[in-house]
């Protein structure tokens, strides 16, 4: 349908299907979105909506308003360029009415959003009729400076290293402290055992067995009702609870926040009901001066917390992998292009050094060697050979010359090149193999 559009929004965050139902369900039921598909592994969502009642970062505000990080990605629109400003120079209502209203004027302007609190402008144009240079030259006019929102190219969205630092890290805090818990449990169960043989064979009373129980070294008492056992366990539960549980306590926070409930939840609450339980029973045992030692349940937070996050760390692992040859993929861009003017004669009268997102169709490329095709293009002048060995697995150079198509991120080994754009921003090679793969992860 004419009125429907798809943008994608990377989404950071998420930790297990639970966050995906939640971010799913909630926007479902906002005004002018007509489905919603997010893919845990990709970290992405992609979103149908009616462009005339919402538009991407009004998407991108309500999955923060969960909160999650969210961020609209370049690849928004079916065939239209996508822009996003940051504009200098704005003082109220009316200057951001001006902008709006001139630009939606331009030829080629589809649809322009301006916000005034965070001096950005979101702008969706034709390619065909315009280009991102001529939009800012377009606001540039009205006395007010702009300059492009700067985006993260170097992939670090598929970059799970960070994540599998902290979860490694927490996994690694936790079994240190668990691995003395779990071997004073296995001790008092040995003990417990053999205490329950000696009973069998000796026939003896429920007071002789207490005072036996009582004479083992760790059911000592250091002060009446805290023993050497539950003393021990209480102090290995703590840096666990604090340092392996801390990321756990952050995600519930955020999920409570905004009236849901996932796995940290669910996590949170088990350990710490079990820990306040036990620190609890500790206390009123000491109160009460008892000589029986209580029950207490210290060794649950290590134990919980060293295999959940043991399952995170691996996690994440396999995601690093499986988003790897994308990020690959995605490190072959350019991020930079010289643009060129040229005579009579193609004469080079001067040369400009420009954002590769601001490059428009029908520019003059300057391409020197060692360096990478920024755009799909047609060459005009020189002669060269191309490395197009990672976009399409030719392993010999080819060679180019003036009418010989190149592709955005092969690179240029021998002679400068001049080449005029054919395919920019997501229109390139390289972005249509980048989004096939990306849609290939978010399908279900």
């Amino acid at each position: 349908s004419k009125t429907i559009s798809k943008c994608y929004v990377q989404v950071t965050g998420m930790t297990c299907a639970s966050c995906v139902a939640n971010i799913e369900r909630n926007l479902r039921r906002e005004d002018g979105i007509h489905s919603i598909l997010v893919a845990l592994m990709a970290g992405k969502a992609e979103v149908r909506y009616n462009p005339a009642v919402i538009h991407p970062a009004a998407i991108a505000e309500l999955i923060r308003e969960l909160g999650f990080g969210a961020t609209v990605m370049e690849n928004c629109g079916e065939g239209d360029g996508v822009l996003e400003l940051v504009v200098r120079g704005m003082t109220c209502a009316s200057c951001v009415h001006k902008i709006e209203s001139t630009l939606m004027k331009t030829n080629g302007v589809l649809y322009c959003s301006v916000a005034l609190a965070t001096n950005k402008a979101h702008i969706k144009y034709d390619p065909e009729a315009i280009g991102p240079r001529d939009v800012i030259q377009v606001i540039k006019d009205l006395g007010f400076t702009t300059s492009l929102v700067k985006k993260d190219r170097s992939a670090s969205h598929l970059d799970h290293k960070q994540e599998i630092r902290q979860w490694k890290r927490s996994f690694v805090v936790s079994l240190v402290f668990c691995i003395p818990v779990m071997g004073l449990m296995i001790y008092m169960m040995v003990m417990d055992s053999q205490l329950s043989r000696a009973h069998a064979h000796h026939n003896m009373s429920s007071e002789e067995m207490e005072a036996l129980h009582s004479s083992m070294a760790l059911e000592y008492q250091l002060l009446p009702g805290l023993s050497v056992m539950n003393f021990l366990s209480f102090l290995l539960c703590v840096p666990v609870q604090v340092f392996g549980g801390w990321h756990f306590y952050i995600q519930a926070s955020r999920a409570l926040r905004h009236n849901t409930a996932n796995m940290d939840v669910l996590v949170v609450l088990a350990t710490s009901i079990a820990f306040l339980y036990s620190f609890i029973i500790l206390l009123v045992a000491m109160a009460e001066r008892a000589r029986v030692n209580p029950v207490t349940f210290f060794d649950t937070p290590p134990m919980l917390f060293v295999f959940i996050s043991l399952g995170r760390w691996l996690e994440h692992v396999a995601k690093g992998k499986t988003s790897e040859a994308l990020a690959r993929l995605i490190s072959l861009q350019a991020t930079e292009a010289t643009i060129v003017t040229l005579g009579p004669d193609n004469v080079l009268l001067s040369e400009e050094q420009v954002d590769v997102e601001l490059v428009q169709r029908g520019d003059i490329v300057k391409v020197v060697p060692g360096g990478k095709f920024p755009v799909d293009g047609r060459v005009i002048e020189g002669h060269s050979m191309v490395d197009e060995s990672l976009i399409t697995g030719e392993a010999m150079p080819v060679t180019k010359k003036p009418g010989s198509t190149v592709i955005a991120g092969s690179i240029n080994q021998n002679g400068s090149l001049l080449i005029s754009a054919t395919h920019v921003g997501a229109d390139t090679t390289l972005s249509q193999i980048v989004q096939l793969v990306e849609e290939a992860q978010t399908s279900k």
